[in-house]
């Protein structure tokens, strides 16, 4: 981070002998830890170019800040740090930025290495929909709009393996044709949305492991990164526990005989996810609750394998083949996940 611009950050929040060290670098925000007259704080800098409105993400977590200071005080919330003006996010040359307390003696993990780790996760992520399930969902802003609109996605990729690089199309027939076999899950999505008996909720959309906070006794203590919080459905937030939970390897491993269906740690999601939940499912979505795996996996597998084909404009890539490797991991992913769920 350039020097001048940590002044005019430090200038707006007030700090005083501060210094900064790197302590993530990750796909999305850049974060850093600050020391400022014995008190620790995280600074975050927003990415635009995923966020178009930073100011959405600074209105939904205000929203959610009030909401738990008057429903839900015994909550830990790691809300942003205001300065003497009451502002929240910090707008300055380069981009736009904004701070939290450092939370001591906790962890983030970045792989789910036990079930119990499994089980902590998915009870925090659905203690945080359950306890704001009094706020209007609606009345959140749109971070990221169609994020996991499976819908959409399916037509992207129609129009892909219409107009997309031919040679890949060629390459990719078989890829293609198993995702064309599974429509049936696209329609089983919209099936779902449109029912009386799912709900719109608070959802994180974006529940993998790094983003909960864990105590020194590997106890959950509450979700973190909330830039994608939306209105959404609980398929979102389970379904991305069980894409990303239950495979000992990442959509990275290009090794297929490694990505498999770990029982124990579906199993641990599914009594961690309820039980942070409380009675919140309806009948209908509990008896959808499998749904939500087959949705997000077979979302994945689309957006890897339209973008190999539109010669990956979106995802970054360090190799030529490496949106083929991404889509064929969650290809495979997915055929275990049925199996499992049968």
């Amino acid at each position: 981070m350039n020097e001048n611009i940590f002044k005019s950050i430090c200038h707006f929040y007030g700090w005083k002998n501060a210094a900064y060290s790197s302590i993530h670098s990750g796909l999305i925000n850049n974060t850093w830890k600050v020391n400022s007259d014995s008190q620790e704080f995280i600074l975050q800098k927003i990415n635009t170019n995923i966020f178009k409105r930073a100011d959405f993400i600074d209105d939904n977590l205000k929203l959610l800040s009030n909401y738990f200071k008057t429903h839900h005080p015994e909550y830990l919330f790691t809300a942003p740090i205001e300065n003497k003006n009451a502002e929240t996010l910090c707008i300055v040359e380069d981009g736009h930025y904004r701070s939290f307390n450092f939370i001591k003696n906790s962890f983030t993990i970045d792989v789910v290495q036990t079930p119990d780790q499994a089980y902590e996760a998915a009870f925090q992520f659905g203690k945080f929909t359950a306890l704001l399930n009094g706020l209007d969902a609606n009345t959140l802003k749109i971070t990221l709009p169609d994020f996991h609109n499976l819908s959409l996605r399916y037509q992207q990729f129609e129009a892909a393996i219409l107009d997309g690089n031919a040679e890949r199309i060629v390459e990719t027939e078989n890829d293609i044709a198993f995702i064309l076999s599974q429509k049936n899950i696209v329609e089983k999505f919209e099936k779902f949305i449109h029912h009386a008996g799912a709900k719109q909720r608070v959802t994180h959309h974006d529940t993998k492991i790094s983003n909960v906070l864990f105590d020194e006794k590997n106890k959950g203590l509450c979700v973190i990164d909330l830039d994608t919080i939306m209105p959404g459905y609980f398929l979102s937030d389970l379904g991305d526990m069980m894409r990303t939970y239950i495979c000992p390897v990442s959509e990275e491993e290009a090794d297929l005989s490694k990505v498999i269906v770990r029982k124990e740690f579906l199993k641990s999601i599914q009594d961690g996810y309820l039980k942070g939940m409380g009675d919140e499912l309806s009948p209908y979505e509990k008896d959808n609750f499998f749904l939500s795996g087959e949705v997000l996996i077979y979302m994945q597998a689309i957006r890897f394998l339209a973008d190999y084909i539109n010669n990956d404009m979106y995802y970054g890539c360090k190799y030529p083949t490496h949106n083929l490797v991404r889509a064929r991991n969650q290809i495979k992913l997915l055929q275990e996940y049925q199996s499992a769920i049968q």
